[in-house]
C-alpha cells in the first residue's frame, strides 16, 4: 500500500462516523474487550527484565535497534532516558537511566482501539503491527500509556518495539539484548519455570516493578532497581535524552518538574 493511499485511509478512519470509529476518549474503556490473539505459539509468553543496576546509559540498545529495524531518523523503538535525581536529604544529584520500550501488556489498550485490527497480540504475548493493514490513524499511539508508539515517517504506519520477533523466531536475541554492554536486558519465556528470566524474577522478587501498574495493562517489561518516584511519573514522548529532576525520599518531585 503506497503512502498516499495510507494517508487517505488514515484521514478517512479519523473522520468517518460509524462502527469503525472508536472515540479516543473511550480508548481506556475498551481495555477489557480484547480481540482474540492470533499467530505465535501459546506455549510461550515472552517478557523482558531490565536491571537498572546494570544499565550505564550507553545507548547501544537504541542504536542497534535502529539499525536492525530501520527506524527513520529521529524515531526510536527503544530509548534510554536519562534523569537527574536529587536526594531530598543531602541534595546530592545522580544520574538515573531508564530504558523505555513497548511493554507488551497482557491487556494492551492499543489493540482494541485499532479500527482495522492492524495492531494485534500474538498468542505468545508479543504485540505487533500489520503494516499492510495499518492506515496510520494514530489511535493506538494515543491509547498507549507508555508513549511507546509512533507513526513511522517513512511508512506512515504505526511502529514500535516488537521484541525483534523475527529474531526470536530464528533463535536469536533481540538486537537491544544482544548489544547491551552491561547485560541489563534479559528476555525469555515466562511460561518456562526454568528459564533465566524466571530465575532473575524469583531472585529479585521484592525489587521488581513495572511502569504505571494502576493502568491495569499488566505490562510484561519488568524493572529491577527502579525507585517508586518513577513508577507512575513517566510522561512525555520518548527521546534520546530526557532531562528531569526528581527528589528521592518522602518529597517526590512535582509533576511540572518531570
Amino acid at each position: 500500500m503506497d503512502k498516499s493511499r495510507r494517508a487517505f485511509l488514515g484521514q478517512a478512519a479519523a473522520l468517518t462516523a460509524g462502527a469503525a470509529l472508536i472515540p479516543l476518549s473511550e480508548a481506556s474503556a475498551g481495555i477489557n474487550d480484547q480481540p482474540p490473539r492470533r499467530g505465535g505459539d501459546a506455549k510461550h509468553r515472552y517478557g523482558m527484565v531490565i536491571d537498572l543496576r546494570r544499565c550505564i546509559g550507553c545507548q547501544a540498545c537504541t542504536v542497534s535497534c535502529s539499525l536492525e529495524n530501520q527506524a527513520p531518523l529521529g524515531q526510536f523503538r527503544t530509548v534510554v532516558q536519562q534523569y537527574e535525581v536529587a536526594d531530598s536529604a543531602t541534595g546530592q544529584v545522580a544520574n538515573f537511566m531508564l530504558p523505555r520500550l513497548c511493554n507488551h501488556c497482557d491487556q494492551p489498550p492499543c489493540v482494541p482501539v485499532c479500527p482495522v485490527q492492524a495492531t494485534f497480540q500474538r498468542k505468545d504475548g508479543i504485540v505487533v503491527v500489520d503494516n499492510e493493514r495499518c492506515v496510520g490513524c494514530g489511535y493506538c499511539v494515543q491509547a498507549c500509556p507508555y508513549d511507546a508508539r509512533f507513526i513511522n515517517h517513512k511508512t506512515q504506519t504505526a511502529d514500535k518495539c516488537t521484541f525483534c520477533v523475527h529474531r526470536l523466531e530464528a533463535g536469536l536475541l533481540p538486537a537491544c539484548v544482544e548489544s547491551c554492554v552491561g547485560g541489563a536486558r534479559i528476555i525469555g519465556d515466562l511460561n518456562d519455570p526454568d528459564s533465566h528470566i524466571r530465575q532473575v524474577l524469583r531472585e529479585n522478587y521484592d525489587d521488581v516493578k513495572v511502569l504505571k501498574p494502576e493502568m491495569g495493562t499488566r505490562p510484561h517489561v519488568f524493572y529491577i532497581g527502579m525507585t517508586d518516584a518513577f513508577v507512575e511519573r513517566i510522561h512525555g514522548e520518548p527521546g534520546l535524552w530526557f532531562g528531569a529532576q526528581h527528589s528521592l525520599g518522602h518529597n517526590v518531585g512535582t509533576e511540572d518538574g518531570r
